[in-house]
């Protein structure tokens, strides 16, 4: 009877989340075009903000003040990983799995094709492009890179680590439901919504991370196709933020899918225009649910963040293992 009972609660709240999702207005201020896009390239930029030679974009933004206030936060030293497992088993969300072989009893080898959906990762701003131009106007030789690496850009730049203020949103919690039913877009009014809730509000040098629940869904259900390959869907971030993504100085952004909704009349908006324009390194596939269930107990929403990705000169991203720290 209990599990019936749960079951029901469980269906009923996923229905009324449904019924205010449908409910809500859509108006002007959501619809994207490809012009107004075009348009936030030049408006919204970072490009040149910390001068011609900069190759760390949104990190500025990470202050040694923004460091101590993130130190500041910790007063337990509970800490949590914002990693998932190295995933080993080939899936249709995971078609590139973790190669690892033991080549004997004291020694082993690990390879991975990262970037994609299914590893957690840290993209750097050499990972986006738009006809061959990255972030801050850096346009390399092609054949040049794919021979050597990048010269400006890369992961190496970030070889000292990342500490700063890190801040969950998780709509799913706020919406009384376990996850997102994929498809389903976060818009402006979520993201302040949850603020609201949470008594935390996002400012320069955070790293934002996105729950939309793709672990716990995959857990109940299954792997399903995500991403931007055709007839993926997945919950995630509306091409609608971007201006306040920009008006609120995000230095880092990350998800347990790379930060977009799909399908989207603008494929990826989010998670490219934030890379190649805003400057801002994104922390894709990260698995978020330990954190929920961690900051819940402590109905704390902010956290110190710690993440070291591997020092790779010319690198495009590098995987790693984001730490949050209560």
């Amino acid at each position: 009877m209990k599990k019936t009972v749960v079951g029901l609660s469980v269906v009923l709240s996923t229905a009324l989340a449904a019924s205010e999702l449908a409910a809500q207005p859509v108006g002007d201020d959501r619809a994207v075009t490809e012009a107004q896009y075009e348009q936030w390239k030049t408006e919204l930029t970072n490009w040149g903000r910390w001068g011609a030679d900069d190759e760390i974009g949104a990190l500025n933004l990470v202050t040694p003040a923004k460091r101590l206030q993130a130190v500041a936060l910790v007063e337990e030293g509970i800490t949590v990983s914002l990693a998932g497992d190295a995933d080993t088993l080939e899936a249709v969300d995971n078609p590139n799995p973790y190669e690892h072989t033991m080549l004997s009893i004291s020694s082993d080898r690990i390879a991975v094709s990262y970037h994609g959906i299914s590893h957690t990762h840290l993209d750097a701003l050499a990972h986006i492009n738009d006809d061959g131009v990255f972030y801050n106007g850096y346009a390399p030789d092609p054949d040049a890179t794919v021979e050597h690496g990048h010269e400006k850009n890369s992961i190496h730049n970030l070889k000292s680590g990342i500490v700063t203020r890190g801040i969950l949103v998780d709509i799913p919690r706020l919406r009384g439901v376990p996850y997102l039913e994929p498809g389903t877009p976060i818009y402006v009014e979520d993201l302040e919504a949850w603020e609201e809730h949470a008594g935390v509000r996002v400012s320069a040098g955070d790293a934002l991370f996105i729950r939309t629940g793709v672990w716990a869904r995959r857990a109940a259900e299954g792997p399903w196709l995500r991403g931007r390959r055709p007839g993926g869907r997945s919950a995630g971030l509306h091409p609608s933020v971007i201006p306040w993504l920009k008006e609120r100085d995000v230095a880092l952004m990350g998800s347990d899918h790379p930060t977009y909704v799909a399908p989207s009349e603008l494929p990826g908006a989010v998670h490219d225009f934030a890379l190649l324009y805003l400057g801002v390194h994104m922390f894709d596939n990260c698995d978020l649910e330990a954190l929920g269930e961690a900051a819940a107990e402590r109905n704390r929403w902010e956290f110190l963040l710690m993440a070291a990705p591997l020092p790779i000169r010319g690198g495009t991203g590098s995987p790693l293992n984001p730490i949050a720290v209560f």
